[in-house]
């Protein structure tokens, strides 16, 4: 039987493979930074000096009397505004007021003052001074509503791209990449747009926060806006999780938005097909008409100066909001995936 001594010696490890502590050569390094991938640092949030003056100001009110919805919360989240609740509420209730206040000035000074001194009459003058005060409840709405008109045009610019952010993925997973590297390396593809954002998020929770790579998928999952996104990342958690293989899945995702990105762009083509008739329709011929048949009235026709004053309106008023209106639905149709 070998002696124990021998048997130790055996097993051993080299001591010049192992860093002495105590040695001065360490003790000369001291504490140190360690570098962190830039898509995992963390992003502070940072108010600019006009919200910072909304949150001290009103604040302390919103923290007492505001109840915050829990949609505002969602949106603010999946639109990546990097602003609190609390806070936003702040800057859109002191943007409101200062609103209000505003309108009153111009109430007084427009409908009460400038008004008065014209002798225009007073059922006109309490009307401009009615109109004003209309401003506070725009501002409301526009701002309250932000936060998903954002999230949604994300969600917009997710879909547009996750067809192509699709074969990279699948590319990779070919090679035998892992989950969390895939994600790492599509968070520094800024040729995805805002799949890039949401790629930098899962990095963020699996290399900052030591969050593990399928509870950082099923967090980002509820976080995004964009559906197909969401389907996508809960189907690599519950593949992983029932034992398939992620390449097939990859690959399948691949091939069905590619062919759901064709069909979306025949139908977009023949949206705005159907909006260029329509254009040259509503917008050119039956306009064009309408001025030729007015003008001859006003000509022939006894009530010449109504007429005239209602081409006035065409011309002035109709062709140009429905040309602005198409052009509004062209644009919309535009960024529809």
């Amino acid at each position: 039987m070998p002696e124990v001594s021998d048997i130790f010696s055996r097993i051993e490890t080299d001591k010049s493979d192992v860093i002495d502590t105590k040695s001065a050569a360490f003790r000369e390094i001291g504490a140190h930074k360690i570098l962190i991938p830039e898509e995992a640092r963390a992003k502070y949030i940072e108010l600019t000096p006009y919200q910072q003056f909304c949150w001290r100001t009103i604040g302390p009110i919103v923290k007492r009397k505001a109840k915050i919805s829990q949609d505002l919360e969602e949106n603010l989240l999946k639109a990546h505004m990097r602003i609190r609740p609390e806070e936003y509420v702040a800057y859109v209730w002191m943007t409101a007021i200062i609103g209000a206040v505003a309108a009153a000035v111009i109430s007084i000074v427009f409908g009460g003052v400038i008004l008065g001194i014209l002798g225009v009459s007073l059922p006109v003058r309490l009307l401009a001074t009615l109109i004003p005060f209309g401003i506070p409840g725009l501002i409301y709405m526009l701002l309250i509503s932000s936060p998903s008109g954002k999230a949604k045009a994300r969600g917009r610019n997710i879909d547009k791209n996750i067809a192509n952010a699709m074969s990279f993925i699948s590319a990779m997973a070919s090679a035998n990449v892992t989950i969390d590297t895939i994600f790492k390396e599509l968070a520094r593809q800024e040729t995805y747009g805002e799949i890039r954002d949401e790629a930098e998020w899962i990095t963020r929770d699996t290399e900052l926060l030591g969050i593990d790579i399928l509870t950082a998928l099923s967090v980002a999952a509820t976080r995004t806006p964009s559906t197909k996104f969401q389907d996508f990342l809960q189907g690599v958690v519950t593949t992983s999780t029932s034992g398939g293989q992620l390449k097939p899945y990859f690959l399948m995702k691949a091939e069905q938005y590619e062919k759901e990105g064709k069909l979306e762009e025949q139908s977009r083509r023949e949206t705005l097909g159907l909006l260029a008739e329509s254009f040259v329709t509503v917008v050119v011929a039956f306009p064009l008409f309408l001025v030729v048949i007015l003008a001859i009235m006003a000509i022939v026709g006894g009530n010449g100066e109504f007429n005239l004053q209602l081409l006035y309106a065409v011309v002035g008023l109709m062709i140009p909001l429905s040309q602005f209106g198409f052009i509004f639905a062209v644009w919309n149709a535009s960024q529809e995936v």
